[in-house]
């Protein structure tokens, strides 16, 4: 249905796709894999007019389509879920979807009859949307909802999801593969960017890879194995982090019956009692929305929680965040590498003084980091946005390890990241705890709580439950 012909595109000296071809064909959901910065999203952002390819064409059925123009990709069928969604948080549910219907209609837009539309479809979908309720207030997985809606409402035929399960709990992701399954049935042509091999050999029937801009193959699925497909993607396998036996130090981050409050004023976590000790991992984990983001933020110091102390060989350490949305929290998107990585570092006597930034200290010192934290750029002075998830993320790792925190919040640090990255950061994690730093880790992903705990949380409705030693087993404190 959907073809890419030796389609090449380049920002500046990077080139992000060379010479690419792919057929994605309807009645099939159609996995496309690669590290970060491989080149996934760039394709995606072709194939549905949001990039205007330097050379190459874009094909459905057969005939060639506008090149950089979302607006005739929308209304000749295809449609893309992106990964950081495109509602108006401020918007109801209705606004956002007639919004979207705005640059599709001839005549002037009824916001009732595009709601009762889209609520039609959600219908047959298996939801059910309160049409009134404002987005900022609605679950990560609903916007996500929100959003399939808008481009079945445009009569998609052919769907792009770039990197859809990133953000959802397991329970949003099974629903989500039960929509693609039944948008397959359809006779719909469902592309998907996905990390997880594990999801991409559940739901996909084919797959292609790309590495460093370049299509490296194309197989069914019931035809590769997770670890061809892993060798596909980064040449050669990244080795495990290994985990060695904590060693806990005298320095201990204390909560006693903390008390958090949301953005609201509501009781966000009631009552937190535990622990973290110096040279150890604690996991906090449970499905979004109970309370992890909130004792995160009072932990890092970002949310008042008035009783957590420092106890042992500590006076007051000053928390490292590594915050779980990298691109509104943890980034200054249109500053330069060089200038994120210097967030927060100006107190550093040989980068600074007082006021004044020590300029060739400082570029050294940014090359430096790069070079040791493999973050993919051209150079110092590149635009944090222009860099694809992974290299993103390294960047607030590598400044925040930089300083040898001696206490450490890290909330989801590797969601939506490559096979190679994830292993990068859970190396980091885990270097950081043997040198000594107490580590708060709050995850949705049970198998990082497992690989990297010492002890586990789980929090259902902002309450803890018992805590669980390493691998996940019951210790009955």
């Amino acid at each position: 249905m959907l073809e890419v012909r030796n389609v090449a595109k380049s920002f500046g000296p990077l080139r992000a796709l060379d010479d690419v071809s792919a057929v994605f064909q309807a009645g099939e959901i159609h996995a496309v894999l690669g590290e970060n910065g491989a080149g996934k999203s760039t394709l995606m952002h072709v194939m549905a007019g949001f990039l205007k390819p330097d050379s190459g064409a874009v094909l459905l059925r057969g005939l060639p389509i506008p090149l950089g123009s979302p607006f005739e990709c929308r209304r000749l069928g295809i449609g893309m879920v992106h990964q950081h969604f495109t509602l108006v948080p401020n918007f109801t549910v209705a606004e956002n979807l007639a919004l979207a219907q705005m640059d599709s209609l001839n005549g002037p837009m009824n916001p009732s009859v595009e709601s009762a539309k889209a609520a039609s479809i959600a219908e047959k979908l298996g939801w059910e949307f309160d049409l009134g309720s404002r987005v900022s207030d609605l679950s990560v997985g609903s916007q996500q909802r929100i959003e399939i809606v808008k481009a079945l409402a445009g009569e998609a035929k052919v769907l792009i999801f770039d990197e859809p399960t990133a953000v959802l709990t397991p329970d949003e992701v099974l629903d989500l593969f039960r929509v693609l399954k039944s948008l397959k049935e359809a006779g719909k042509a469902v592309v998907l960017i996905a990390h997880k091999l594990s999801e991409v050999m559940a739901i996909a029937d084919r797959v292609t890879v790309l590495r460093r801009g370049r299509w490296v193959a194309s197989a069914p699925i019931g035809d590769v194995s997770v670890a061809q497909l892993a060798e596909w993607m980064v040449g050669e396998l990244p080795e495990a982090s290994v985990k060695t036996p904590a060693n806990p130090g005298n320095g201990r981050v204390v909560a006693q019956n903390l008390r958090v409050l949301g953005d609201r004023g509501e009781v966000a976590v009631k009552g937190a009692s535990f622990e973290i000790r110096q040279g150890e991992i604690v996991g906090f984990g449970g499905v979004d929305g109970n309370g992890q983001v909130q004792l995160a933020e009072a932990l890092a110091g970002l949310r008042e929680g008035k009783v957590i102390q420092f106890e042992g060989i500590w006076a007051n350490p000053e928390p490292a965040y590594i915050p779980q949305d990298r691109q509104t929290h943890g980034l200054a998107l249109g500053m330069s590498v060089e200038e994120n990585l210097l967030i927060g570092g100006l107190a550093n006597s040989e980068l600074s003084t007082g006021p004044f930034i020590k300029v060739k200290e400082v570029q050294r010192w940014a090359t430096n980091l790069i070079h040791t934290f493999a973050i993919k750029v051209e150079n110092a002075s590149d635009i944090a946005s222009s860099l694809s998830g992974g290299n993103q993320q390294k960047i607030i790792v590598s400044r925040t390890l930089d300083r040898r925190p001696e206490f450490l919040v890290v909330v989801n640090p590797t969601r939506g990241l490559d096979i190679r990255a994830t292993e990068y950061v859970h190396e980091k994690i885990l270097q950081a705890r043997e040198g000594g730093t107490a580590v708060a880790l709050f995850s949705t992903d049970l198998d990082e709580l497992s690989l990297l705990s010492d002890r586990t949380y789980f929090m259902s409705r902002g309450q803890l439950m018992e805590s669980m030693n390493a691998g996940l087993g019951a210790s009955g404190t």
